[in-house]
Order: C-alpha cells, then structure tokens, then sequence
C-alpha cells in the first residue's frame, strides 16, 4: 500500500465521510462494471457495490488492508458476488424441488383419487356418529376450537368434551382400520 493510501485508509478509519466519498465516487461505476459481469444483473451489481461500501464503512475502524486499496475492494466486491451467485444456485434449487414436489399440474390422477375416497370414507364415519359427538369433533378439527372455548359455547363441562373427543377419534381409529382392511 502507497503512503496516499495509507493517509486515505487513515482518514476513513478515524470516520472521514469526505474521503470515504472520493473513494466511492472513485471506484464505484468501475467497480459496478466488474460485479455484472459476476451477477449479469445491473442492479444486483449495484448492490453488491452499495453493500461492500456500506460494510467497509460501518467497519471502518476494524480495516486492515494491506495490498492496495484497488485490489481491496475489487476482491470484497468479487467474494460479495459469489456469495449472491451461491444465495441464488440456493433459490433456484429450492424452487425447482418446489416445484417438483408441489406443483398441482404433478399431481398423480391415482393419489388425487384415493384422496377423495378417503375423504368420502371420513365423511360417512362422522356422519355415523352421534350428534353431538360430531359437533364437539367438528368444532375441533374443522373450526379450530380449543376444548375450553367448546365447553364454554355449548354449556358442558371440558372432561365432556374431552369424552366425546376420545369417542370420536376411536370411532375413527374403528372405521378407518376397517377401511384399510378393505382396500
């Protein structure tokens, strides 16, 4: 590093704004023209410059540059890069696993079919069931009522609710085995 870098080096660790913004204004749109060809993105490119500045910044008084400058912020701009290059291999995989794994056009015509007869065969056991057993159930499962607030809207006690929760759910357990057996 030069004694002209030394001082501005200096001048920025000790929070000189001024010299901070030659530097900026200096290297920027060179800098912007390295990181595209990286991220082939001008305004991620951009970014990344922007963010590298604001580190070495909010970072000044820990600097410790010891090759020129230059070389300085053209190799955090390039590591800045890859690691947005590596966020974003990350994306692209998790969206196409999405996609591969929850997308509705992939939806197998067999699973969708056992999963409207699994639900017709769910609809008749809570039909078999006993009226206000299938009420306390429904306010569960389908409304999402904790057991307290059904006691409360129907006037019972919650050791109620909780018998005509267990009821149901074993009548389930009943009718769902039969089932399995049967397919």
């Amino acid at each position: 590093m030069n004694p002209t870098e030394q001082k501005t080096l200096k001048r920025i660790k000790e929070g000189d704004i001024k010299q901070f913004e030659i530097v900026f204004k200096e290297f920027y749109q060179s800098l912007c023209n390295f990181a595209v060809k990286y991220v082939k993105n001008i305004e991620q490119a951009e970014e990344v410059v922007q963010d590298t500045f604001y580190n070495i910044w909010k970072n000044k008084a820990e600097l410790n540059i010891i090759t020129s400058f230059k070389s300085y912020l053209y190799s955090a701009v390039r590591n800045n890069c890859l690691q947005v290059l590596r966020v974003r291999s990350l994306d692209i995989k998790y969206e196409n696993y999405y996609k591969s794994h929850y997308n509705n056009d992939s939806v197998d015509p067999v699973d969708e079919i056992n999963a409207k007869e699994l639900s017709n065969v769910i609809d008749k056991a809570l039909s078999t069931l006993p009226e206000r057993c299938r009420i306390i159930f429904k306010m569960s499962r389908d409304e999402g009522f904790k057991y307290h607030e059904i006691a409360e809207k129907l006037s019972i006690s919650i050791k109620t609710v909780e018998a005509n929760m267990g009821k149901a759910l074993k009548h389930f357990r009943i009718y769902l085995k039969d089932y399995a057996e049967a397919v």
